[in-house]
């Protein structure tokens, strides 16, 4: 049966004719999906759907995003994202390459009082353990992976990390868009995480970034901080993450206003 499905000329440009007519008649697009954005059960049978292409330097997945919340388009990300922190949203729908089902990247926005000042902060978290791209080891090597980009071991929030080289936050129209890391071979640089939709932040935060000009990058394994409803608490879970040793962190600069 056909879908209500949105195929951008970007997309069809780089899965083919083909591939976009058999999605577009059917054949191998999902009937129900999750939302690559919001992240809610979607039907590509009852409501308009767009496709989303996420690129990494290897491997490419075709995830789908109700037409409301995303307009069809090609995502570049890194390989390592891509492998990382991007899932097939639905296992019955074809990725164009295969890649198995991986964590997600889960982002909170915060203030941190260092020294007695507000300093704005990103605490990332993902859904489930990364492993080192084509390991097969069962493991979590996220906070190696991190450390081996620059990132810095945090034992106690008492000073402000070292900047990242480049590095950066992206915030644009008061909105978070994404986590910028330096391109291959000096090139330019390549989103390390990215809003699948921007997120909005607080005035006191986007105040804050102003005013620093960077904004504080935490990162912890799966389980180590979890969704905190308040920045008290999150702060309790970031102290409690680096007293066990499970933090890491790095300042960076912002991009965007």
């Amino acid at each position: 049966m056909p879908r209500m499905l949105d195929v951008s000329d970007d997309v069809r440009a780089e899965i083919g004719d083909e591939e976009a007519d058999r999605l577009l008649a059917g054949e191998n697009a999902p009937g129900s999906y999750d939302c690559t954005s919001c992240r809610t059960p979607g039907d590509s049978e009852q409501e308009r759907t767009s496709t989303v292409l996420f690129i990494g330097d290897e491997t490419a997945v075709l995830a789908f995003a109700h037409a409301t919340c995303l307009p069809s388009q090609v995502v570049q990300v890194t390989e390592e994202q891509l492998q990382g922190a991007v899932r097939s949203i639905n296992p019955d729908g074809p990725p164009v390459e295969s890649a198995p089902e991986q964590a997600v990247l889960g982002v909170t926005s915060g203030l941190v009082l260092i020294n007695g000042e507000l300093h704005p902060a990103l605490v990332v978290e993902p859904t489930g353990p990364i492993v080192r791209p084509g390991s097969t080891d069962v493991g979590d090597d996220f906070l190696p992976l991190l450390i081996e980009q620059g990132f810095m071991p945090v034992t106690e929030l008492n000073s402000v990390p070292p900047v990242l080289r480049g590095w950066s936050v992206l915030l644009a129209m008061g909105q978070l868009h994404a986590v910028l890391q330096p391109g291959t071979g000096g090139g330019s640089p390549v989103a390390w995480w990215q809003a699948h939709q921007a997120l909005q932040v607080a005035e006191s935060w986007r105040a804050a970034a102003n005013k620093h000009q960077q904004v504080l990058l935490f990162a912890a394994p799966v389980g180590s901080i979890g969704r905190q409803p308040r920045e008290d608490l999150l702060r309790d879970a970031l102290d409690k993450a680096a007293a066990n040793g499970k933090l890491v962190a790095a300042a960076m600069p912002l991009a965007g206003t």
